[in-house]
């Protein structure tokens, strides 16, 4: 049987072309919200959960950057998807009829100038797959949808324009998510481990749980802070470093680390995408 994976939107979201691009044999499990698709894979309706965790303009997605240490689930792969921005309409409506388009906030800012240029008023939606869809079964002839070019060609759109988006560099880095850690050596490129620790009441804690890193030359590539029990002192930290458990300098850091901590739990060790 084919492996399933779960996503957080419509048919033709992001999240699902970066599933069909990091795993092209699975099947794709649409869900209407990230927690629902953490829970598709915890209750074993799917196999893995494909998350996106940062944005190179929007930066984090903070949903899931609150979600993945608690969620009980581990990193297995990551990937790293190009947002290529597409204007879509109904077969037979011009660029020059287009009004309107609806897109997920995020979309919108991005693709500034050129709507811009074409006099096309921006209106945000819940979900620009969804968007897609509705406008599909709406026939309508003067707005648009901003979307992949693939919820286009699911819903049966005429895609306009290709790549309108401001930056050229946009891209979203996901996470794979499975029920059991790999903790094994595997991929082409280097490996990756992330973790999540709470440093201890003491002076200057952070800054010495820090040195082991640069003292051992492991190369810390995130570090995110979290407020824990509703506390505006951030105690709780994220991180994601080059390298594997196994590596001699990475064991001598997180040696170092445990020294300084109260709490560290391994959330994934996996291969490096080869676009990082």
């Amino acid at each position: 049987m084919s492996e399933r994976i779960a996503f957080q939107g419509e048919l033709g979201a992001y999240s699902h072309e970066a599933c069909t691009t990091a795993r092209p044999d699975a099947v794709p499990v649409p869900c209407a919200s990230f927690e629902a698709a953490i829970e598709a894979v915890k209750s074993g309706q799917a196999d893995f959960a494909m998350l996106p965790v940062e944005n190179t303009t929007y930066g984090r997605v903070a949903d899931n950057h609150r979600l993945i240490p608690d969620c009980g689930l581990f990193i297995v792969d990551e990937a790293f998807v190009r947002v290529r921005i597409a204007l879509m309409a109904n077969a037979g409506v011009p660029l020059s009829a287009v009004k309107s388009v609806r897109a997920h906030p995020v979309l919108l800012p991005q693709s500034a100038t050129f709507l811009k240029k074409h006099g096309i008023t921006p209106i945000s939606a819940a979900d620009s797959a969804g968007a897609a869809a509705e406008l599909a079964a709406s026939g309508a002839q003067d707005q648009g949808v901003l979307a992949s070019e693939l919820a286009a060609e699911i819903h049966g759109l005429k895609v306009l324009a290709s790549d309108i988006e401001d930056h050229g560099h946009n891209t979203t880095r996901f996470v794979i998510m499975g029920r059991e850690a790999d903790m094994s050596r595997r991929g082409k490129l280097n490996m990756m481990t992330t973790f999540v620790f709470e440093v201890r009441n003491i002076p200057a804690a952070l800054y010495k749980a820090m040195g082991g890193f640069a003292t051992n030359g492991v190369n810390m590539t995130k570090l995110e802070s979290y407020m824990v029990d509703g506390s505006f002192t951030a105690t709780r930290f994220y991180a994601d470093i080059d390298g594997h458990l196994e590596d001699p300098n990475v064991k001598l850091a997180l040696e170092e680390l445990d020294y300084f901590t109260s709490y560290i739990q391994i959330i994934g060790v996996y291969p490096a995408d080869r676009e990082r």
